[in-house]
Parts: structure tokens; sequence; C-alpha cells
């Protein structure tokens, strides 16, 4: 864009300021008076101006010395030295310390110190009594005195090296203090001065086509303010969700657009629902402390209906009427009674299968999950799945891979799958799905299998049910491009705003 373009596209207050800007650096309070512009205008146009090239700005630092609360008090009420010697003026330049402790106050020690600093009283003894008397010297005004007028007066000129010592005695005392400005200050640069002589004279320009100006017609005889559009701009960042919570709620909305019903989550779950319901024997290593974490209070909750937990226990003991002889061992009430933070995903599914589920029916839930993990990459102590399971009376266990492979490739966007055989004591045949991560190779992504039959038939449900605990964090992963699981938490505002849209 040629400089005759550029100055046309400047706004009326840079071209008003522009002719108040001088070879030398002036601030902007006078190019403000020089241009008939606010403070404020003149501030916003010198910033526009020097962005151009039109204008040079330079910072200073400049100190001011002042008088404090106590400084601005001393001034008026006199220094506490000065109230001691005026007060022995009245007792005819004599006094003991009880009545001028009586006029002082807690000013006393204080006012007697920097008195007999400046040798304005003497302190002797006479007849077990500390005795002031005035020395005549405090008939002169003290340096001090006369700076704290100065300072008042805005007249502090070079100082001597006496006066600087008074001076640093009153910034000590509190009585003044001194003060470090910035300030801003402008002038022309060599293209600007160039630009001077194509602005010509200020006129009144539209920025904004209204509706009155097209009604009347005025809008033909007006100046319209013209625009750079070729020129950079700041990056703008909007406002908008965190892109891992977009990632989630597209994900429910894909599953509840599928036909999926919601079901319900808590963070704290009993052992029952976590393990028991799910045949999981309660000697299973999973349950002990390495793997779970457990809760010290409360420790214990309420069980469901007997009949419920009678059918449970059987399965546990004898298999029930699943074909299966069961784990054979005595299956304990306590333990199932037990709460802990919820270990997986699954326990949602075992207390919707325990409540009802309609056949043929889906059902999902994000669940957080809570395990003992060393945090790597991948893997994390607090974390979320995405369980579900379809109940059905034909659906198998290549129902179950097809439908996998699809959450894979339409949710995460990964390429390549590949399923590995598993083993989870609530499912079987069990397996397990990883994808191919561009850097970190393959990921575990899920695990799955078909629920067995003693978690199916004490339940009452004679159907069959696929289900699975996908790992919605590492799916995530895949779907923003990062290589850590962690940064889906992160606070680095720099991510956050350049991270696009998630659109699944």
């Amino acid at each position: 864009m040629n400089g005759l373009t550029l100055v046309e596209t400047l706004s009326l207050i840079e071209r008003k300021a522009l002719p108040a800007l001088a070879e030398n650096y002036s601030d902007a309070k006078s190019i403000a008076e020089k241009s008939s512009l606010s403070l404020d205008q003149a501030f916003r146009a010198i910033e526009w101006l020097a962005s151009k090239g039109f204008a040079e700005i330079k910072e200073e630092k400049n100190k001011s010395i002042s008088l404090s609360d106590e400084g601005k008090k001393a001034l008026k009420e006199g220094l506490v030295e000065r109230k001691l010697v005026n007060e022995l003026a009245k007792l005819k330049g004599k006094s003991d310390l009880a009545k001028l402790g009586k006029a002082l106050g807690k000013d006393l020690n204080i006012a007697l110190g920097f008195a007999r600093k400046k040798a304005w009283i003497g302190i002797a003894k006479e007849k077990d009594k500390m005795i002031i008397s005035l020395t005549g010297l405090e008939k002169e005004k003290s340096i001090e005195e006369k700076l704290i007028e100065r300072i008042n007066e805005g007249k502090l000129a070079k100082l001597s090296d006496e006066e600087k010592n008074a001076l640093n005695e009153l910034m000590k005392r509190n009585l003044v203090v001194e003060r470090e400005e910035s300030s801003r200050l402008a002038r022309i640069s060599k293209k600007g001065s160039e630009a001077l002589k194509q602005v010509g004279k200020v006129k009144e320009e539209i920025n904004v086509l209204s509706s009155d100006l097209i009604k009347t017609g005025a809008w033909k005889k007006a100046g319209f303010r013209r625009f750079n559009v070729q020129d950079p701009c700041p990056p703008l960042f909007a406002g908008k969700k965190q892109p891992y919570m977009q990632f989630l709620e597209q994900v429910r909305l894909k599953m509840i657009e599928l036909g999926f019903k919601e079901m319900q989550t808590r963070l704290i779950e009993l052992e029952f629902y976590n393990f028991d319901v799910l045949f999981q024997p309660q000697n299973h290593p999973a349950r002990s402390w390495t793997d779970t974490f457990q809760l010290r209070k409360p420790s214990k909750g309420k069980l469901p209906e007997k009949k419920i937990v009678e059918a449970v226990k059987a399965s546990h003991e004898t298999g029930f009427a699943s074909g299966s002889k069961g784990w054979r061992y005595a299956w304990n009430e306590e333990i199932a009674g037990k709460l802990m933070p919820l270990a997986h995903g699954t326990a949602n599914s075992a207390m919707q299968l325990v409540k009802g589920v309609e056949v043929p029916g889906k059902y999902f839930t994000f669940a957080r999950v809570f395990r003992p993990d060393v945090m790597d990459a991948t893997h994390l102590t607090e974390f979320n799945q995405l369980e579900g399971f379809v109940v059905a009376e034909d659906i198998n266990f290549r129902h179950l891979l097809g439908m996998l492979k699809q959450f894979a490739i339409e949710i995460a966007g990964a390429e390549k799958v590949r399923f590995i055989p598993d083993y989870y004591p609530f499912t079987e045949p069990s397996v397990q799905l990883n994808a191919l991560h561009p850097e970190l190779g393959w990921v575990e992504f899920a695990g799955a299998g078909m629920f067995r039959p003693e978690v199916l038939r004490p339940l009452g449900i004679h159907a069959e049910a696929v289900a699975w605990g996908l790992g919605v964090d590492r799916l995530a992963m895949f779907k923003l491009g990062i290589k850590d699981v962690r940064q889906l938490f992160s606070q680095d505002l720099e991510w956050l705003r350049q991270s696009k849209m998630v659109v699944i």
C-alpha cells in the first residue's frame, strides 16, 4: 500500500494529532492541547500513529518527591520537636518531663530525641527531676522544616549535601515519599513528516453508514473513512469451551443420536456394584489395596433389596441358574457393603442391570474412575471412561467387534485398530481394543466382551449383552492430536487459545 493510501486510512483523531507532533519529544498532555483532543484521544492517536510508523515513542521515568499524609500534618501543625519547644516556650523555656508528657503524650520521647539532636534543648537533673530547657537555637527554622515547605510549594531545586541528608532523614521519618513516575513521550517520525504534507485540512468523516444518512441522501456529500484491510491484525481469541469438554459433549450427543440411554453414575460406590454383581470373586487380586482405593469414612453403605443380594451370593457360591458351578467359596455380605471410589465404569452397568433393562436396549454413561496407577503419558490416577452395553436376544461377539472398530474410527479418528484376546471376570469371551497413535504406537483403547451368564441370569435377564469400557481420555488424545493425556487438563493458555473447535 502506497503512502497516500495509508494516510487516507488515518482516523480523525490521528489526523488532528499528527500536526501537533514536533521534532522534539513532547508528552500527551501538550499534544492534546495543541490538537484540541481529550487526553484519552491523544493517547490513542499517538499509539496508532506509532504503530503505522508516523510517530516515535519513548518512555521516561521520573522521580518525584512529595509530602506523605504525616508530612502534610507536620506542615500544618509542626514537627514533633517544634511542638516540644513551643510547649517549653509557654512554660518560660524550662519544664520537667511530667508537664511535657501531659502536653505531648506518646510523641514526647521522639520529640526529645530530635530536639536534642538539633541542640534545641538541654537536659539536666535537679532534685531528682529531669529538667528540659531551651538553648535559644530553636528560634531558627531547621533544614527539615524549610525542606517541607519547599516540597509543598514544588520548589525543590538542586540540594546541598546537608539538605540531601536532611531529606533522607525526612524519608526515614515517613514525612516525605519518593515516587517513580513513567511518562510516554512522542515525536513525529520522518515518515510522519512526509505524511503531514498529504493530510491537508482535517474534516469530519463517516465511519458507520447509518439509515438516516441513506434516507436523507447525506451520504452523497459525506467523506468516508478509508480502511487498510491488508495490514495484519492481532489475533482475536474468542471465548469457547475447553477442548476436552467439547469432545465429551460431542461424544454424548453422538451416543444419544444412536439411540443409547444415559445411565446414572456416582463417584463413590459399593463394592457390591464394583465387583460382586459383576461376578468378580471377593478374593480376586484386583480388589486389593494395590489395585483400588478404599473409602475410610464412611466405610459401609446400604445394599439393595435382599432378593438381589441373595441371587448374587448364589451366583458366586454355586453359579445360580447360569450353568456354571460359581466360584465355590463362602460369599461375605460385609465385604460387598464396603464403599470405595468408582474403580471402573462397568459398575454403572451393574447398577443398571440391577434396576432393570429393556430388551432390546442400549445404555451408556461417562464415568469418573479412580485407580492407584503410576501417572505417565497414557495413565492417570483419576480418569474418564465411556461405559456402555447393548442387550438383545440375537446379539453376538462379532457385533461387539464391529461397534468397537466404529467407535475408534468415527469418534477418535483412528486409522488402524487391532483386537487382542483378554480376560475379565465378568465377560467371556473378552477382548482388548488397540489403536495406532502416530507417536505413541499402539495404545489400549478399551476392554470389552459379552457379559457372562453368571452376571445376567441372577438378575433375571435371559438375553445376551455385549459391554465395553472405553478410555475416553485416550480417545480424546487421538482426536485432539496430543501425545500426553495430562494435556487434556492443562492450564496452558497458548494451547487452549490455539485449539480448534472439536467436531465428530
